[in-house]
């Protein structure tokens, strides 16, 4: 096994790690607090995107780009939550389900009527599509290490507003009763408003991060969707903390069994078997950890506390 494509990978690991985490913390506080199933989480990672590749396109920026489509992601997850979800938290989850699933459709079709069916491309300014040496003999993409510097710093900002202000008291609080916390004069709508809408600014950003990387498409965030659940379940449903560790674990499984696990198959099996089996197997590796996590702590690495 070559040392230096390992180290390789585990970069591309780490970055593909802070991205999911990105997508997993809005979620995970979404969830914890407001207990609302909301599947249209992808779609905010397909919304940030699309205004991040439009809004470089109009101010021919990319860094003011990135930064107008901030705060209009912020934007769309206020409308969202007001117009949509407010309605959603006394019932059900299979009516949360059914809601937020026909918001993706919703958020799908809106963005082929506005930006066409056709995959767009975001390019990089010169000053981010280079490589740098991680060490002597191995290059690596500066964007992705922007990603890595971006994601853990944003990391380091949720962790000390839920951890050491008075916003993140509140929110540890609606966590564990927000009826309690409404009754001590919080405005619980509001609360509820704000921490959608932060949530869905970390969604976005991730997917701001993603399309220069991969293409900018309806349904783009789905996939990563079902990642990010699986990351709150194994770090711990409401918890921060957990869903960073988790995510960091899942992207780096994820993204060096793809790339190692049919190498180690061909010492047991036909190169052809091992290319195909190989792929697949790698695949369920997240869903193999994640049972094997569950068997041990059912409710994950680190629960939320409550009471």
């Amino acid at each position: 096994m070559d040392p230096l494509l390992l180290l390789e990978q585990a970069f591309n690991g780490l970055q593909f790690g802070v991205m999911l985490f990105l997508i997993a913390a809005g979620l995970t506080l979404v969830f914890g607090i407001m207990d609302l199933v909301n599947l249209a989480h992808g779609s905010l990672v397909m919304i940030g995107a699309y205004l991040a590749t439009a809004l470089v396109a109009w101010t021919d920026s990319f860094l003011l780009g990135m930064l107008l489509a901030l705060p209009a992601t912020f934007a769309v997850g206020v409308l969202v939550e007001v117009i949509a979800l407010r309605t959603l938290y006394r019932r059900d989850h299979l009516d949360q389900v059914l809601a937020t699933f026909g918001l993706i459709l919703f958020f799908n079709e809106v963005v082929r009527i506005v930006w066409g069916p056709i995959s767009l491309y975001s390019g990089l300014p010169s000053y981010l599509s280079g490589h740098v040496e991680i060490i002597p003999g191995v290059p690596y993409p500066v964007f992705r290490l922007v990603i890595i510097a971006v994601g853990l710093l944003v990391a380091g900002i949720i962790y000390g507003i839920v951890a050491h202000t008075r916003l993140g008291m509140l929110i540890r609080a609606g966590a564990s009763n927000n009826e309690m916390v409404g009754a001590l004069g919080v405005n619980i709508k509001s609360l509820f408003t704000l921490v959608f809408a932060l949530g869905a600014v970390f969604a976005g950003l991730a997917g701001m991060m993603l399309g220069p990387l991969t293409s900018v498409e309806p349904g783009m965030g789905e996939p990563l969707l079902i990642l990010a659940f699986v990351i709150i379940i194994i770090g711990g449903i409401g918890s921060i903390r957990g869903a960073f560790i988790a995510a960091i674990v899942v992207g780096m499984v994820d993204t060096v069994g793809r790339v190692f696990l049919p190498v180690l198959l061909r010492a047991f099996v036909s190169d052809a078997a091992a290319d195909t089996a190989g792929p697949a197997l790698a695949s369920m590796l997240i869903y193999i950890l994640m049972a094997a996590i569950l068997v041990v702590r059912p409710r994950g690495l680190f629960p939320a506390r409550t009471g």
